[in-house]
């Protein structure tokens, strides 16, 4: 597989950088995924990218834990059950 090129000026690194979560959120084709892998394995500028934004959603995942309080959302139900009909 050849690797995604990153010699033209914004083009494969902007479409990379554009879809680092969907690598992230494992939401590419297998194909795509290869080539991503491939492009960042010899990009270092889009690696570093795909390490902050790896590290800024493993950190909000820890931070976003808490469950609201069962009676907020037992109200919130009921809430939508009514606008929906």
């Amino acid at each position: 597989m050849e690797p995604i090129p990153h010699d033209t000026p914004g083009s494969e690194c902007e479409h990379a950088l554009q879809h680092l979560y969907e690598y992230l959120d494992s939401e590419m084709m297998p194909e795509d995924e290869q080539r991503m892998r491939a492009h960042v394995a010899h990009c270092s500028p889009c690696l570093a990218e795909l390490s902050v934004e790896d590290l800024v959603k493993q950190l909000v995942k820890r931070s976003c834990a808490e469950r609201a309080p069962e009676t907020l959302r037992l109200r919130i139900h009921e809430q939508i059950r009514i606008e929906t009909r």
